[in-house]
């Protein structure tokens, strides 16, 4: 049987470079970002000439950006000063060594998780830590591993991966496998429906016991943030929808709610009252799952109350944008 047979449409690649970045104000339209600290500002750029980098993490001393931006002098706003990674970057690729941790799934059934810590002496109740989903068509060796002509924008979110560890962030990378494959169940029937049944949920519980347990490394289970492209966008949204008050903030790329698929998108009648912050990021040619259907849910998000942000580019298609690394860090340092 075929079954969301749009995952695995091979999308055009559009490489970035030189292209125009959309971020919607605060405040303008049913699509518009909502709270005005939550930004990326000032002239922060995405480090250096060789990407996020340098011997800081995102920060200044306040909003996100000003002068100092991904990859400054400063410590991070919200994951503690001295942090920093074992990523390697260069013109043509982003290299972050990790760490695989196999914990029980469903069953009994062992699942992996790529995971890494940043350099440095944690926070006294651990780092802050991003579970990180990978979409359909890649797992964890081709995020923490991105060549600047690879698919989908890997070269960014390897970028993102970097930004994120020399922000004092833990980076943690289930691997999927739903019925073989390597996408998420969240929005594939019947758990999109009954989630308590899914492989995903039990392994979620097991994800969360294991970073209680000390598993991946001192990691502060108060603090949690998820991102993920594609159908780990959809998963991203999972973590708002059915495990309300564990995450701080989320960064959904080329995806939409939890149980859309495509270009096939029904909201309920209402999403969770505590719904975190989220900040949309979306390719504007992307064929794979419509920007039109992001958008249909940061409008419910904005109508309801919730903050939101929603940065685009045009002429990418289903690929982790440029802005990527600056926008995710940026994101989650405002919501410590």
């Amino acid at each position: 049987m075929v079954r969301d047979a749009w995952r695995f449409l091979v999308p055009l690649v559009v490489l970035a470079g030189g292209c125009n970045i959309n971020i919607e104000p605060p405040g303008e339209g049913p699509e518009a970002a909502s709270g005005s600290s939550s930004g990326v500002g000032g002239s922060s750029g995405v480090g250096g000439s060789g990407g996020v980098g340098g011997s800081g993490g995102a920060g200044g001393g306040g909003d996100v950006g000003g002068s100092g931006g991904v990859g400054g002098d400063g410590g991070s706003a919200g994951a503690g000063g001295g942090a920093g990674s074992r990523c390697t970057v260069s013109p043509q690729e982003v290299a972050c060594p990790y760490e695989t941790q196999s914990i029980p799934a469903q069953s009994g059934i062992l699942r992996d998780v790529a995971w890494q810590v940043p350099l440095g002496t944690p926070p006294a109740k651990g780092f802050p830590v991003v579970l990180l989903f990978q979409g359909s068509f890649y797992g964890p060796s081709m995020m923490f591993k991105g060549a600047v002509d690879g698919p989908h924008g890997v070269y960014h979110l390897a970028l993102t991966i970097k930004g994120l560890l020399d922000a004092g962030y833990a980076v943690l990378a289930p691997e999927a496998h739903a019925e073989g494959s390597t996408f998420w169940d969240t929005n594939v029937p019947p758990y999109s429906i009954a989630w308590s049944t899914a492989p995903d949920h039990d392994f979620m519980l097991s994800i969360f016991d294991s970073i209680a347990a000390g598993s991946f490394g001192p990691l502060d289970a108060s603090r949690m943030y998820a991102t993920g492209i594609s159908s780990g966008g959809y998963m991203t949204s999972r973590m708002a929808v059915s495990y309300q008050g564990k995450f701080r903030a989320l960064a959904i790329h080329s995806g939409s709610y939890a149980t859309c698929s495509g270009p096939i998108c029904i909201l309920p009648d209402a999403l969770p009252a505590d719904h975190p912050p989220t900040l949309f990021l979306h390719g504007e040619a992307d064929l794979v799952v419509p920007m039109s259907t992001m958008e249909k849910y940061n409008a419910r998000l904005v109508t309801e109350g919730k903050e939101t942000r929603v940065v685009t580019e045009p002429g990418v298609g289903h690929d982790w944008l440029a802005a990527g690394p600056e926008e995710v860090v940026g994101w989650f340092d405002a919501h410590p």
